[in-house]
């Protein structure tokens, strides 16, 4: 696990926005994992800019979204199959279809679950999972006490994630939908590399987990640790907590620059 600490959260979004470019370009059919919330923006603000200046074009790829809430109809503004049209797909030139989401819709949720991971294979499989983290250190929609070898499914949401979600239903806990479909711990390890990013203090502790504390499924993205490879990237309120913070900072310093992350 590599960890990048950096102020500017527009930078955090750069260098996340030049492996994404260099996946690309070595790879244009590249399978492209995407996050919603707010995390992950300035990396999709990034993307958009570099594809209006001709720097990459995503007219061969294909995205999966991580999660979708169950039962909000397909024109909400908050269903994440619309957020991630809004902020990013309709910006750059995905083909028709080419981003596709768990069906929050269907009637038959397991078979749905089921499809949605047989189209992930059929891809050839995840080669860039963008991630964000909750407070409570969930990743996806995979909550403290999940499977760490889970696969797509429905949960429950937690009052913690709803509350923090509100924000998005206009401060209205109560409109935030109880239950989700989301890829499980073992489809996001799946990815060949994995980018999660994390800002503010919010994120301190889940931050602190993730990094330097032990696998647990309390704190659900501690499994990412048995991952070959996973990036971190971190302004310095979400890494206020870490005891090696210092040694990370010198560490990306150092570090050659044809290595990328």
């Amino acid at each position: 696990m590599e960890v990048i600490i950096i102020e500017d959260a527009r930078q955090i979004g750069s260098i996340a926005a030049d492996a994404v470019e260099a996946l690309l370009i070595g790879k244009p059919t590249a399978v492209l994992g995407l996050a919603t919330g707010s995390s992950p923006l300035s990396i999709y603000d990034e993307l958009a800019a570099r594809y209006e200046l001709g720097r990459v074009s995503f007219h061969q790829a294909r995205g999966f979204t991580l999660d979708e809430y169950v039962g909000l109809l397909a024109d909400h503004p908050e269903r994440y199959r619309n957020v991630i049209d809004t902020v990013f797909v309709s910006r750059v030139d995905f083909g028709p279809g080419a981003v596709a989401g768990p069906d929050g819709l269907a009637a038959d949720i397991p078979a749905a679950c089921a499809a949605y991971e047989t189209a992930i294979d059929h891809a050839g499989g995840v080669d860039l999972q963008i991630l964000g983290i909750g407070t409570d250190g969930h990743i996806g929609f995979n909550e403290p006490g999940s499977s760490l070898a889970s696969r797509t499914r429905i949960k429950t949401l937690t009052r913690q994630t709803r509350i923090d979600n509100a924000r998005f239903f206009d401060g209205d806990v109560d409109r935030v939908p109880t239950h989700c479909l989301t890829q499980g711990l073992g489809t996001i390890m799946a990815a060949r590399h994995v980018v999660l990013v994390a800002t503010g203090r919010t994120k301190a502790e889940a931050v602190h987990q993730l990094v330097e504390g032990p696998v647990s499924a309390m704190w659900p993205a501690t499994i990412l640790q048995h991952h070959r490879h996973v990036t971190v990237l971190l302004d310095g309120a979400a890494a206020r907590r870490l005891q090696l913070a210092d040694y990370y900072r010198e560490t990306y310093l150092s570090k050659p620059r044809w290595q990328g992350i």
